[in-house]
């Protein structure tokens, strides 16, 4: 079953001034235990970049005559993902386009395996699992689209953003509360790595 954000609590104020004091509490009570038993497995986090790590939107632009690729990054993501491998939860990209953009975030945050033009994720997937050497119940996957299935169907701990498509929401462990590009990053590590006690 669809384990939803729905059943989070938010635990510190929102004011206009910052979005970035949003804290998720699982209400312990409520939630799927067994949600939180795949969670606690996971010792590598793959993402998607278009739709999940962005909103999705791809812009085009000229500077002169080099054509420019634009996309919009979540700060709080990066936080997120920065503080995973600090913490030794490795993360890594799995996209099915090639873009500049992505390997320099990538390179922000410190992720280390980055594999783009994957149309068939699959065959990245696996050199992953060897590269860590690590079973599927101990890799989690976020992705919002249906080239995404494959893998989202295979790894321990499923998820996807609110701007999914349907078909991905009804295939996933979590839907998100916020939509890629908007957090929705944040929150899924920020699940895993506090059922793990890595925070609080």
């Amino acid at each position: 079953s669809v384990m939803r954000a729905a059943n989070y609590r938010l635990i510190s104020s929102e004011n206009s001034s910052s979005r970035s004091r949003r804290l998720i509490e699982p209400l312990r009570g409520f939630m799927n235990r067994g949600l939180l038993k795949k969670a606690q497995r996971i010792k590598l986090i793959i993402l998607d970049a278009d739709g999940v790590l962005s909103d999705g939107n791809i812009i085009y632009g000229a500077l002169g005559r080099t054509e420019l690729e634009l996309k919009a990054f979540n700060a709080h993501d990066g936080i997120g993902i920065s503080r995973a491998i600090e913490l030794g939860v490795p993360v890594a990209i799995i996209t099915g386009r090639r873009s500049q953009i992505v390997s320099r975030r990538a390179r922000e945050l410190g992720i280390k395996d980055v594999f783009q033009g994957s149309e068939d994720k699959l065959p990245s997937y696996d050199k992953l699992k060897l590269r860590y050497k690590l079973g599927d119940e101990e890799i989690a996957y976020m992705g919002d689209d249906v080239p995404d299935l494959i893998l989202l169907k295979k790894v321990g701990l499923s998820a996807t953003t609110k701007s999914a498509v349907p078909e991905v929401k009804r295939s996933v462990d979590y839907v998100s509360m916020l939509g890629g590009g908007q957090g929705a990053v944040r929150e899924f590590i920020d699940l895993i790595l506090r059922t793990q006690k890595k925070i609080s």
